[in-house]
């Protein structure tokens, strides 16, 4: 049924719930997974290119590398992973990829905002439930 699954990680408990669900599924049709994890560095552009910028731009992509292994190590069946870490907004980098890789479905974790927060900033997942041309499963 399924062939490529896209599956975002940020570390968060909702994209663990997502990534035992991806792994599922593509144990279940023989899928291979694409985990993608996006650097938002959004808040340090437009800043001085200083010692501290950069040391804050390897934290956020050493975290994303963490991500990527920490969702390696769930995978217990062998299922062929394939790591993406990119920069830039979340929604807009897991659609990019979505479609690049061509992939048959999204895997994603539910963001966990809401109220205020939800209103002012949208949901990743929202954002891209709205926009994939793939079937997005969404977790919570």
């Amino acid at each position: 049924m399924y062939k490529k699954i896209l599956v975002p990680t940020d570390g968060s408990e909702f994209a663990k719930k997502a990534q035992k669900q991806a792994l599922f599924l593509a144990k279940v049709s023989g899928a291979e997974i694409i985990a993608v994890s996006v650097t938002e560095n959004n808040f340090v552009q437009g800043l001085p290119l200083n010692d501290e910028v950069f040391q804050l731009n390897q934290i956020l992509n050493e975290r994303s590398v963490e991500n990527l292994k920490e969702f390696d190590k769930l995978n217990e069946d062998s299922i062929k992973i394939s790591h993406v870490i990119r920069e830039g907004s979340p929604a807009r980098v897991i659609l990019e990829v979505a479609k690049d890789e061509n992939v048959d479905l999204i895997v994603m974790g539910s963001s966990g905002k809401s109220g205020f927060d939800r209103f002012i900033m949208g949901s990743v997942a929202d954002k891209v439930v709205n926009s994939a041309k793939c079937a997005v499963l969404v977790v919570h």
